[in-house]
């Protein structure tokens, strides 16, 4: 049985819909019970999110025996007019999400990708 988390109260930076596909960039074989795990979140919840961002074209999904391997399209522009408006795209939103995690995990804070 998986354990519920806890609701969280008051605002969070990143929207779960972002935390759900950064979990999957970082592991686009990642079973939803994994997700749901990182993410703190459901694993109904999980799959509600990933249903809407396959809806809107962020994320496909193919079938492999008994679970997915998901597939993000980086050049999709990301929803918020704000961020439309500017053509900030998926991967640049991911980059940011992945470099930050990059140095969180190391113990000297330096990150492993190479700085452009």
């Amino acid at each position: 049985m998986t354990e519920v988390p806890e609701p969280h109260s008051g605002w969070t930076f990143l929207t779960n819909h972002a935390r759900v596909l950064a979990a999957i960039a970082d592991n686009q074989q990642a079973r939803v019970r994994d997700i749901a795990a990182r993410c703190r979140l459901t694993e109904r919840a999980v799959q509600k999110i990933i249903a809407d961002l396959e809806q809107a074209g962020y994320l496909s999904h193919v079938r492999q025996g008994r679970g997915n391997t998901y597939r993000i399209d980086p050049n999709r522009i990301l929803r918020h007019p704000t961020e439309a408006g500017q053509g900030l795209t998926v991967a640049s939103l991911l980059s940011l999400l992945i470099q930050d995690e990059d140095h969180r995990a190391r113990p000297d804070g330096e990150s492993t990708h190479a700085s452009g």
